[in-house]
């Protein structure tokens, strides 16, 4: 693998079971709260690699989101019992596995769906959120309940603007 956002896609999906540790039996939770910054961060910085240097592939266009929902949830479920409710968890993982089945159709298609800025602005919302109850800082809950209704609006955004998509169904 040549392209140096391939391989920070990969470096992600290595360090998230490190996260994860980390996370489970750290003392620390700015070391837990760092890493999955650091993960968030390398993310952010891939994709601006591959959209800078052209070097956009078919790996980094299904691996790199699918990392980010396998952070994202591995965050969300180990969190589970702290401000997140069980519900919380669901809801969001059901909105990404949603989002990649129509991802999924699409590729089918030769169509590349690309993130809407509400897309965006839910994962920078998610990333914040899910700091905020690793670092057990106020707000924590009301940022979770904002995240789950910006995770539920994207998600019926997603649904109705990839509608020509699922009309073969």
């Amino acid at each position: 693998m040549r392209h140096i956002a391939n391989k920070l896609t990969l470096l992600r999906i290595i360090l998230i079971p490190v996260f994860i540790l980390v996370l489970v039996y750290q003392q620390n939770k700015f070391i837990s709260a760092g890493l999955f910054l650091l993960l968030v961060v390398t993310d952010i910085l891939d994709g601006w690699i591959a959209r800078r240097r052209k070097e956009i592939t078919t790996f980094g266009k299904f691996m790199d989101p699918l990392t980010d929902k396998l952070l994202v949830s591995a965050a969300l479920i180990f969190l589970i019992g702290t401000v997140i409710q069980p519900w919380m968890v669901f809801v969001i993982i059901a909105r990404e596995f949603m989002v990649t089945g129509i991802r999924l159709v699409a590729m089918s298609k030769d169509i590349v769906i690309a993130a809407s800025s509400f897309g965006k602005l839910k994962t920078v919302l998610q990333a914040i959120a899910i700091v905020f109850v690793i670092l057990n800082w106020p707000y924590a809950w009301h940022l979770m309940i904002l995240m789950v209704v910006f995770t539920v609006a994207s998600g019926l955004m997603y649904l109705w603007e990839q509608r020509d998509i699922l009309t073969d169904f």
